[in-house]
């Protein structure tokens, strides 16, 4: 059943050629972007395309994303429905029911039932945006209860009612063949309809055909005009997606003339503004965000909010060679990016983690830092004195090199030998000068000792990995310590590396990988396990006195680089129990505030982080919190005083495991 086709078919050309425009102006955008490779591995990219578009997997790790789950998978199977209905409006041959009944009817069936799902399942979303919106669906420029949002629901629900009562309405009429197989049209034929004439009814399904073209065609054109673009990006987004970690920054080159970091929009990548497009605005990487979590002005949703609006605005004019008007940084609200925000962030990984559809956050907030720090030497005060600690020095504090290897007074340590030492003992910058992170260094040493294995260090000659300086924007100084530390371990001979700081075993084994350093890199807390589980290793008596261990996941050493197991089973070795769990732990684990170089600033907005990390900690009682990595550990130290909690101690993993070879 439907209307005259030849006025179907005019407004179906006219909705195309929109669309096309629309689409071909704001995906011709995407080109301003500089190259990136995207396209590699294509058997890997279509898996995960599957696993995490068509499969939903991080869409239903949340409770809610089971709703979303259904409206997805239903929206992919009317497509046959819709399919069917745009064809036999332009061609009113063309119709399901010409197929054998065998196929027909179970068709028929599916699709009754589908839609029936899929308007219950809109009737749950209206419910949760009207009466209980989280608080992470709305920021100042993006609402649970925004008009486009309700817009699009409306859309669909109305899309179901007219396929249903078009249905009916056939059904009444003893037009419909598969009137038994559709139980939902059957029920509302036999009794909201039934004492309907059959030439009103003729109207209502005639009317009913008008609404859901209508609807059908405006859905279609207001896709590239909204947020809900996301409907036809976010596929090959997840296509499109960092095949490994993407926290590691690219490099960059120095050469007269070029550009550092992203102080326009155009100078982010292709794949950078590809992301903007494909924000689902979903909320959840600022329900997980630290320094959102703490009223800092950091929001990672409205980061990628305002790259898209600051392309839609900027990017036709740029096209054009012209300067932009919105500038991407600054302070001019709605398309720009507060210079706040962006040094708020931690790269925790949070939200690259629970993203649905793998839109890389931190990266581009490194990239502004890059412009800002390189270009136009605009940085927090106190960074001052680190950027010049690290030239000068090589170490945060600018303490001599020669007092590098201070810690090992009362300690008989050799240096590393090519061809006579094993492992290079990475000590690290906190591992050599911080006062108590310096007692988790000799309690590591005590335990390498412990094992015969044959380890050394570079004493004064070990220079920082330049982690933070990455971090914070400093690529020009970060590049040249990594070409020096690289040449020293290329000189050295250097194969094996234990570090006791996940910074500096993530930047080692990750970041320096593009500076063509490829050794084994291990952190103390999977080298420990590893000793343990061989045998290498044997304590003395099991670790009884530190009373209820905590466990807190580090982000360098957890979502970085996904080492989660190896210090719960150390702990349970040592201890004879595994280590109790915070209520945010492993991949869902909350920041201590330290990373991203936000070690060396001051914490001056909102709440401090370390001290709603430490906060969470208590609630659980512990005697002994452990720690994995030397920030965490002054952060935990810090907000223990700040509570007054002093009868709770930080203990790093290599303590807990020295404490059995007493």
């Amino acid at each position: 059943m439907s209307p005259n086709p030849t006025i179907f078919s005019l407004l179906f050309a006219a909705s195309l050629v929109l669309f096309a425009w629309s689409c071909y102006r704001r995906f011709g955008l995407i080109i301003l972007g500089k190259p990136e490779d995207r396209f590699s591995h294509f058997f890997k990219r279509i898996w995960a395309m599957l696993l995490y578009a068509f499969g939903q997997k991080r869409v239903v790790s949340r409770a809610f994303g089971l709703n979303h789950f259904v409206i997805f998978w239903s929206f992919i199977i009317l497509l046959i429905a819709n399919g069917e209905f745009l064809l036999h409006g332009l061609f009113p041959a063309v119709s399901l029911s010409k197929l054998p009944p065998g196929i027909y009817h179970p068709v028929s069936f599916v699709l009754e039932v589908i839609s029936l799902i899929t308007l219950v399942s809109i009737l749950i979303a209206f419910a949760r945006r009207i009466f209980f919106p989280p608080a992470y669906l709305s920021t100042p420029y993006v609402k649970a209860r925004s008009f486009q949002a309700f817009l699009i629901l409306a859309f669909i629900g109305l899309l179901m009612i007219a396929f249903l009562g078009m249905h009916s309405a056939e059904i009444a009429l003893g037009k419909e063949l598969a009137s038994t197989y559709r139980p939902v049209s059957s029920f509302l034929a036999s009794s909201a309809i039934a004492r309907i004439s059959p030439s009103s009814l003729e109207l209502i399904a005639g009317f009913l055909w008008w609404i859901h073209a209508l609807v059908l065609l405006a859905f279609i054109n207001v896709l590239p005009l909204s947020k809900h673009m996301h409907i036809m990006t976010s596929i090959p987004n997840c296509y499109f997606q960092s095949l490994g970690k993407p926290n590691t920054p690219p490099r960059e080159e120095f050469k007269k003339g070029n550009t550092f970091g992203a102080g326009r929009v155009d100078l982010f990548t292709w794949k950078d503004l590809f992301d903007s497009y494909s924000c689902t605005e979903c909320g959840r990487c600022q329900d997980v965000c630290p320094a959102t979590n703490t009223q800092k002005p950091l929001n990672p949703r409205e980061v990628i909010h305002d790259i898209k609006i600051n392309l839609m605005e900027n990017g036709p004019i740029l096209k054009k060679g012209t300067a932009p008007k919105l500038p991407l940084i600054g302070d001019s609200g709605e398309g720009s990016n507060s210079e706040a925000a962006l040094w708020s962030c931690t790269t925790c990984s949070a939200c690259l983690e629970v993203c649905p559809v793998f839109i890389e956050h931190m990266p581009k907030i490194i990239k502004m830092r890059r412009h800002l720090v390189e270009i136009e030497a605009k940085f927090p005060e106190e960074l001052l004195n680190l950027f010049e600690n690290m030239e000068q020095r090589s170490n945060p504090w600018g303490i001599a090199p020669a007092e590098r290897a201070k810690w090992t007074s009362g300690h008989e340590v050799k240096q590393f030998v090519a061809g006579e030492t094993e492992y290079l003992f990475y000590v690290g910058c906190a591992g050599a000068f911080d006062s108590r992170n310096k007692k988790v260094t000799v309690a590591l040493a005590t335990i390498l000792d412990a094992t015969g294995i044959s380890w050394g260090i570079l004493g004064k000659d070990e220079k920082c990995c330049g982690d933070s300086l990455r971090r914070l924007g400093n690529e020009f100084v970060f590049d040249r310590m990594a070409k020096e530390n690289v040449k020293l371990f290329q000189e050295r001979g250097i194969k094996k590396v234990i570090t006791q700081c996940p910074h500096c075993f993530s930047t080692l084994k990750n970041d320096y990988r593009q500076y063509g350093l490829d050794l084994k890199i291990i952190h103390h807390s999977e080298l420990i396990n590893e000793l343990l589980e061989e045998g290498k290793l044997k304590l003395s008596s099991q670790v009884k006195d530190l009373g209820k261990i905590v466990f807190h996941d580090s982000c360098y050493l957890g979502r970085h680089n996904d080492i989660y197991e190896a210090p719960r089973q150390a702990i349970k070795t040592a201890t004879g129990r595994a280590p109790f769990e915070m209520k945010r732990n492993k991949e869902n684990s909350f920041c201590c505030g330290a990373g991203g170089g936000r070690m060396w600033m001051e914490e001056s907005l909102g709440t401090r982080i370390n001290l709603t990390r430490v906060k969470e900690a208590l609630t659980q009682n512990p005697d002994t919190l452990c720690v994995t990595c030397p920030y965490c550990m002054t952060m935990f130290q810090d907000g223990l005083k700040d509570e007054k909690a002093e009868k709770v101690q930080v203990k790093d993993i290599a303590e807990i495991i020295a404490e059995g070879l007493r």
